[in-house]
C-alpha cells in the first residue's frame, strides 16, 4: 500500500509541475493572450503585461523545481506548494467577489488554484 500511496503522490507532484510549467509559459511568453482570457484590455496597460510575465517567471520556477532530481529540493518547493496555492485560489475568489475580475475570469482562476492546491496537498512528502 506504501508503494501505491507514494505513485499517487509523485503522480500529483507531477501533476502540479506540468500544470504550473503550462501556466507560467502562457504569462511569460503569450501575456496579452492571457490577459485577453482574464477580461483585461491587454492593449490598455503594459502594467498587466509585465505583471503577468513576472507572475510567468515565477510560476516557471516553482515547477522546475518539482521536476528535478534532488529529493530535498522538491520537498521545500511541496512545502511552500500548500501556501502559494491556496493564497492563489483566495486571492482569486476575493477578487471575484470584490468585483476587481470578471466573474468569469475568477471562477476560472479559482478553480484552478483550487486544484494546484489539493495537488499540493497530495503531493506532500511522506514524513519519516
Amino acid at each position: 500500500m506504501s508503494d501505491k500511496l507514494e505513485r499517487w503522490r509523485d503522480y500529483a507532484r507531477i501533476a502540479l509541475a506540468g500544470i504550473r510549467l503550462f501556466n507560467g509559459a502562457a504569462a511569460l511568453f503569450a501575456p496579452k493572450l492571457l490577459a485577453r482570457q482574464l477580461g483585461a484590455d491587454a492593449n490598455s496597460g503594459r502594467t498587466t503585461i509585465y505583471v503577468l510575465r513576472l507572475f510567468g517567471v515565477r510560476t516557471i520556477v516553482v515547477g522546475i523545481e518539482l521536476l528535478v532530481p534532488d529529493e530535498k529540493l522538491r520537498a521545500s518547493a511541496l512545502r511552500y506548494a500548500i501556501p502559494i496555492h491556496a493564497s492563489d485560489t483566495v486571492s482569486a475568489a476575493l477578487a471575484g467577489m470584490r468585483g476587481q475580475l470578471p466573474s468569469r475570469a475568477s471562477i476560472m482562476l479559482t478553480a484552478i488554484s483550487g486544484v494546484n492546491t489539493v495537488l499540493a496537498i497530495l503531493a506532500q512528502p511522506r514524513e519519516d
